[in-house]
Order: structure tokens, then C-alpha cells, then sequence
């Protein structure tokens, strides 16, 4: 015991004993181990506003310069870290004395400097800290006097607080600041700065997320050293200890994993190396709109999970590796430019890394008959055309029959095609689509921004060709802008670490694909489908006056559930399921699973902003109409029938029945 005591005391001291490392130098050259070099740094993925939303690189670290810094932060650092750092040559005589002190009454401590952890952390392929030799204790003091002796102090504190591990793995006071208190290390409080200096002891023990308790003691203890070192006033420090520890919420990012990944393969796809650090990414995504959409994702899946005859394994409780529980996808976009405002790609990203918003094949059931019905109005119908929702046996290869069925169960007969479209009848979309033909519902599809194969069946017009969000998301661009397509895009611009921009993303320019008293109408319909039809859940969430239409969409036995809605800002889609298509649960239908969510998002974007109105494009007539009658209104009509129908200019009702004169459309 005496003599491990002895060498632990020498090791202190830096003296060198014959019993340690026996046939080694003990003392070793410094090497390049003084030099301050260059450390890894962080490439910053950020929001359209400058907020951070991600990282990338090898090691997350972003070093500033100690001039921006409030003269606190580092003094806090030096408090309880190394008192006398302005006094020594870069080893601590008193503090070793002191060590050594000690070690001989069998309490064995520490007693490295600011610089000695510098020269360490910095180089550890040259001196190992974990090591507790003479001979490693003795090169860190050689190094530390070297370092000394070619930079000042303030050199060596800034490489200090830009070098020092938080926990996490991030790196430096700035990523410390960033996480943990959500801002800049410029504008760190004196109690912020002291529960950071509170840290290199232990990060994860005294993380202040997971263990505020125990980091504000020791904090207070930081704050306490500063007074008594003269650094702060008794009374500034009395006011410091009083702030509670209040962190950021989602340590300090919006929740946009999947967002870094695709910007990340964007980036070094167009030969930016966003992985070797120093890169400014600066993102389409509106932080605000991330954060809505992560959370209305997370609280709506768990909603679905607590609905009646849900019988699937529960996120909560799911076996370890498991994936088997349910999912989902929200993509939401600027329906003028493409920019991607938000997307979340699966429920969990630490779970599974798949990124079902961009890559997930689905079929889209109902949320494609606006497609279909686009390329009808288009072409002969008007939105109170009479369309028969009826029972249909259409002829398929190998002599089978397709007979598409309502989710109700029921046929309804005779109906506007805004009516047909509110209420979803499946039968109905058959019907338009087989008139229009299914390659022309295809063209208009793919002009829209779905690449996905539409197959030539008459279930395609209900839905049945799978596609993937994003896309089909975008493709309702064209019903919010007034019929143009768009394409989307993540990154708006790169800076480098020297400040200039080496990528900038411009908006593709728009096609026009659509007429836009064509996509005026279908909007004018969808609007009805949120305020009368399959998706009145979204109006519980919205405030009164924001406007919105959108289209609800569930596949067979209830597998898949969809909406896809917009405002005149912006156009969003929720999708829910399985990764291996199960029923979710009976009656999980795109307007009670997959619109909740999506209202619950954008009720929330809305409530502290305003929303313009969209435009009634020249050359649409409109005409007073009577619901019941299926016919322009009279003087009969009540005023609870009466609505307004819109006409391209010339199609104005003669006959609505005239299309249908002999019957539904057979094959």
C-alpha cells in the first residue's frame, strides 16, 4: 500500500521512480503534442430561419472565438477547473504539492491545469489520459510548458472551452450552449455559463436534462468559487443561484432526423462534403411547422393505438428490435415553390431510419380521386354533372369481374360529381376513370409529380397504384397554386467555414398542368370534403377563418389512411400504416386517423399566424344551385339547399343529366 501510495505521489509531482515503467524513458520529448491545431467541426444543418435542426460530421463541435464570449464563461471554467491559471507556467505546483499531500494520506487526486487537459484532450493519440504512468504524466507537463511557452493565455483558454466533451458528443461551449440552453454561447447567462463550467467532472453526471438536481449543486458550488475568486459580486452570484436550470426543449433542435439524412445525401450528391465539417446548411424547413408535425405524428398514433379493437403491439411497450407497431409520415410543402416545410419520416427514428415519406410505396385509396375527377372537369363533366353511384361488374383479363364497393356498403344512385367526390363513392371514380381512360389519368399523374407506375386497371382510379408520399403530397400543389406543378427541394444554400456560398438550390421553374378554373373547382370541391365530407375532423382543430380543402384517403380493410389537405400557404399530407400493410383497426379510416393529425398540426401553425385567400381565376361562371334538386336553384330553393357552383366559362348548366342520359357508363 505504502508504495503504490509513493508512486502515485511521484506520478503527481512528475518525479520519476525506478519502479515504474522499468527499461522505459520516462521522460519523453513533447512532440507536436503543444501545438494547438484545428479540431474536427460540425456541419450545421439549419432552418429556414437560422435555427438549428441537425448536425453532421465526424465530431460535433462548432469553435468560436473567446471574444465572443461574455468574460464570464471562461472565468467560470477557471473557477473550478484551475484557480490559478494566470499564475502558472502550465503545470500547477501548489495544486501538485497539494495532490501529493494527499496522496500520502491515501486520497489520490488529479491536479492537471486548463492546459495539461488541453494538451490531452487534444491529442490523444499522443498522450493518453486514461493512462496513469509517470511517463505519460510527465510528457502531458513537458507538452503543457511547451504549449505555455508559444501561446498566451486566452490562446490556450479558447482552444480549452472549444475542446472540452459535454456529454452527447458534443463538443466546445457553442454546442454545449445550442443543446442544452437552446442559444448561442454569446448570450449565455453567468448561471448558464456556471452549470456548463460544472460539467468536465463528469458530463453525464452532471448533465442538466437528466439530472437538474444534481447539476444546479454543483453549479451553485461553480458560482460560489467565482465569488471568492473575485471574478463576480457576492450579490450577482446570490442572483445566479436563485435561476432555476431550465433546458431546451428537444435538446436545443427541432425534431428532423430524417430531414438530415436527405440533405445530407442532396449535399454530397451535388460534391459538397457536408461529412468532413464546417458547412452552414441552410434548409427549406420551417422549424415551427417540424416541430407541429413530429408532435401531432407522436400524440396521433397514440390516439390510434387507444381506439377500440386496436389489437396491434403498442409503440410503448414494444419488444426490444421490434417493428412491428404502427406508423406514419407527414410531408408538408409550399405549394408555390416546392420548398419542403416539414416531413417525418417514420415514428421513430432511433427505432428504424427508413424514411417512409420519401421512400415508402403506398397505395393512396380516395386521396387519388382528385386526380381522376381533375381530368374529367377538364375534359367534358362540371362539377354538377350527374354521376350514378351504383353497383358495376367490369370485365377483367382471364374472364374475372372488378366490382368496387363503398366502404358503407351501399349505393346512393344519382349525384352531383361534387357530391360524389365529398362522399368518396368508389364506384363513381370507376366509372370516370375507365371514361377518361386510365393513361390519361396517368399523364395527368405523372405531369403532376408522381413517377411511380399508374397500372392500367380500373382499381387505379380509387387508388390501388402504389406512390410515395412526398410525390403525392406535391402533386396537390397544382390544385392550391392554380394548376401548376412543382418540384421539391430541401436545401436552399451551403456556406463553407470561410463564409462562401459553394451551393445554392434555385426553385425549378413551374409547369403549367392544370387549367386553373380546373384546379379552382376541384379546390372549391375539397373544400366541401373538410366542411360536409369524409374529413369534418380537421375543422375542430382549425381556427374559423383559415381556409382549407383537402381529400381523405383509405385502402381495403382499412390498411392504409391518408389525408391530404391545404391552406393558401401551405399543402400537407399525413399518411398512417404498417410497414407490412395489416388492417390497423376497424373503422381507422383516413378522416378519423390520418386528418386528426393533420389538423391537429396545422390547427397549431395557424393559431399565431394569419392565412391569405386563394384566387377565383378569370373565365369561371358562377351559378346559385339546389343541393336536393341536383339543379340550378328557383325560388323554391331554402336556404340551407342553396349553394354556389362554379362553370368553366361556356359549360354552364344546360342538361346535367345529358351525360347519363341512357344510365350509369357500362363496359
Amino acid at each position: 500500500m505504502q508504495l503504490r501510495v509513493r508512486i502515485v505521489a511521484l506520478a503527481a509531482l512528475g518525479i520519476a521512480s525506478p519502479l515504474a515503467a522499468q527499461g522505459a524513458p520516462l521522460v519523453q520529448p513533447a512532440s507536436e503534442a503543444w501545438q494547438i491545431v484545428p479540431q474536427p467541426q460540425s456541419s450545421l444543418v439549419l432552418a429556414r430561419d437560422g435555427q438549428l435542426i441537425g448536425e453532421l460530421g465526424t465530431q460535433f463541435r462548432v469553435s468560436v472565438s473567446i471574444r465572443t464570449l461574455p468574460p464570464y464563461v471562461g472565468q467560470a471554467f477557471i473557477a473550478v477547473e484551475d484557480q490559478r491559471f494566470y499564475k502558472h507556467d502550465g503545470v500547477d505546483m501548489v495544486a501538485v504539492a497539494a495532490a501529493f499531500k494527499d496522496a500520502l494520506r491515501g486520497h489520490a487526486r488529479g491536479a492537471s491545469t486548463i492546459t495539461q487537459q488541453l494538451v490531452g484532450n487534444m491529442h490523444p493519440d499522443l498522450i493518453d489520459r486514461a493512462d496513469r504512468s509517470i511517463a505519460r504524466k510527465i510528457h502531458e507537463q513537458n507538452a503543457a510548458r511547451e504549449m505555455e511557452r508559444h501561446y498566451d493565455k486566452q490562446q490556450i483558454l479558447e482552444a480549452y472551452l472549444n475542446q472540452i466533451h459535454f456529454g452527447h458528443g458534443w463538443y466546445g461551449v457553442e454546442e454545449a450552449s445550442r443543446h442544452y440552453f437552446g442559444i448561442p454561447a454569446a448570450r449565455l447567462s453567468l448561471a448558464q455559463a456556471a452549470t456548463l463550467a460544472a460539467m468536465p467532472k463528469g458530463p453525464a453526471l452532471y448533465d442538466p436534462v437528466r439530472h437538474p438536481d444534481r447539476a444546479r449543486e454543483r453549479r451553485d458550488l461553480v458560482l460560489s468559487l467565482m465569488a471568492q475568486q473575485g471574478y463576480e459580486t457576492p450579490a450577482a452570484v446570490a442572483a445566479a443561484k436563485l435561476e432555476p436550470i431550465v433546458t431546451a426543449p428537444s435538446m436545443g433542435m427541432s425534431a428532423a432526423p430524417y430531414v438530415v439524412d436527405v440533405v445530407r445525401r442532396e449535399a454530397e450528391s451535388a460534391g459538397v462534403p457536408v461529412m468532413t465539417g464546417g458547412f452552414q446548411i441552410t434548409t427549406t424547413i420551417d422549424a415551427q411547422l417540424q416541430s407541429l408535425a413530429a408532435d401531432a405524428l407522436t400524440s396521433g398514433l397514440a390516439r390510434v393505438e387507444a381506439r377500440a379493437g386496436y389489437k396491434h403491439p403498442l409503440f410503448a411497450t414494444r419488444a426490444p428490435g421490434s417493428s412491428d407497431y404502427l406508423q406514419g409520415a407527414v410531408v408538408a410543402i409550399d405549394p408555390e415553390d416546392g420548398d419542403v416545410l416539414a416531413l417525418v419520416g417514420g415514428r421513430d427514428y432511433a427505432d428504424s431510419r427508413f424514411n417512409r415519406a420519401l421512400n415508402a410505396l403506398r397505395q393512396p385509396g380516395s386521396a387519388f380521386k382528385p386526380i381522376v375527377y381533375a381530368t374529367a372537369i377538364a375534359d367534358t363533366l362540371t362539377a354538377s354533372s350527374i354521376v350514378f353511384d351504383t353497383a358495376l361488374a367490369i370485365p377483367l383479363d382471364r374472364n374475372g369481374l372488378y366490382r368496387p364497393r363503398n366502404d358503407d356498403g351501399q349505393f346512393l344512385g344519382p349525384m352531383t360529381l361534387r357530391d360524389a367526390l365529398v362522399r368518396s363513392r368508389n364506384p363513381v371514380a370507376v366509372q370516370l376513370g375507365m371514361a377518361e381512360g386510365i393513361d390519361t389519368i396517368a399523364a395527368l399523374a405523372h405531369a403532376l409529380g408522381i413517377s411511380t407506375p399508374i397500372s392500367p386497371y380500373p382499381s387505379s382510379a380509387i387508388g390501388a397504384s402504389a406512390v410515395r408520399p412526398l410525390e403525392m403530397v406535391a402533386a396537390y400543389a397544382a390544385f392550391d397554386n392554380d394548376g401548376s406543378s412543382v418540384t421539391t427541394r430541401f436545401i436552399h444554400r451551403i456556406i463553407d467555414a470561410g463564409g462562401r456560398q459553394v451551393y445554392t438550390e434555385r426553385a425549378a421553374a413551374r409547369d403549367s398542368v392544370l387549367d386553373p378554373r380546373v384546379a379552382f373547382i376541384m379546390r372549391d370541391i375539397m373544400r366541401d370534403v373538410v366542411t360536409r365530407g369524409t374529413a369534418t375532423s380537421v375543422r375542430r382543430y382549425l381556427p374559423e377563418h383559415i381556409e382549407a380543402a383537402g381529400k381523405t384517403g383509405t385502402t381495403n380493410n382499412d390498411t392504409d389512411a391518408w389525408f391530404i389537405g391545404m391552406t393558401p400557404e401551405v399543402v400537407a399530407g399525413v399518411w398512417v400504416g404498417f410497414d407490412k400493410p395489416v388492417p390497423i383497426a376497424p373503422g381507422a379510416a383516413g378522416g378519423s386517423v390520418a386528418a386528426p393529425i393533420w389538423g391537429d398540426m396545422m390547427g397549431r401553425y395557424y393559431q399565431s399566424r394569419s392565412s391569405g385567400e386563394w384566387n377565383l381565376p378569370a373565365g369561371l361562371v358562377a351559378v346559385d344551385f339546389d343541393r336536393d334538386k341536383l339543379a340550378p336553384a328557383d325560388s323554391t330553393t331554402l336556404p340551407e339547399r342553396r349553394y354556389t357552383e362554379y362553370f368553366l366559362d361556356g359549360t354552364q348548366p344546360g342538361d346535367p343529366w345529358a351525360l347519363f342520359a341512357d344510365g350509369p357508363i357500362t363496359f
